[in-house]
């Protein structure tokens, strides 16, 4: 299936006349909009390992096409053997063109490869028009080579809209194709 190269452009020409339609807005402005997308990875071994925080942030990278982030603990805590300050995770937030390829690949390419996949659960927004879709392997996607994964990882991607209420953010996001199945 080939990736669909200007989402910016359908999204603003076919997708948003659409919603306009359904919402009855009356102006452009007040279609809802994806503003931006966040991969979030907590890495719970870096207390262990060091280098676990730093596979995760290569294949992060990999997976996004930006430079992501490391997220610190803001406290100690002795039980976990944590410290204030460590890195325990990374995190990137994709805007423009970037976000809009890194959704189509997760739609075209990513998705289909996850096994026995039945679509993605339609409860996972914030009631704030937010998304949050949980990866549980980073392999799905074809940028990580199998042969450098140290150990399976999932991560976290919020769909960051602008809209009022979660069924304006659910319609954009079904309009964008994201595969919505489950209840």
């Amino acid at each position: 299936m080939a990736i669909q190269t200007d989402w910016k452009k359908i999204y603003s020409e076919k997708i948003k006349t659409k919603l306009m339609a359904d919402f009855k807005y009356t102006s452009v402005m007040q279609v809802p909009t994806i503003e931006k997308v966040v991969i979030n990875a907590g890495v719970g071994d870096a207390t262990k390992d060091a280098k676990m925080i730093e596979a995760a942030f290569n294949e992060i990278q990999n997976i996004s096409g930006q430079k992501p982030v490391m997220t610190k603990s803001k406290k100690a805590i002795a039980t976990f053997k944590l410290r204030e300050n460590q890195a325990i995770g990374v995190k990137v937030t994709l805007r423009g063109e970037l976000m809009w390829n890194f959704i189509a690949k997760l739609i075209n390419i990513a998705l289909p490869r996850v096994r026995d996949f039945k679509g993605i659960p339609k409860n996972a927004f914030d009631g704030h028009g937010n998304y949050t879709l949980g990866i549980k392997e980073q392999i799905i996607f074809t940028e990580v080579n199998y042969d450098d994964i140290k150990r399976i990882r999932g991560f976290d991607v919020t769909f960051v809209t602008n809209a009022k209420n979660d069924q304006q953010a659910l319609a954009v996001l079904q309009a964008i194709g994201l595969p919505f199945g489950r209840k």
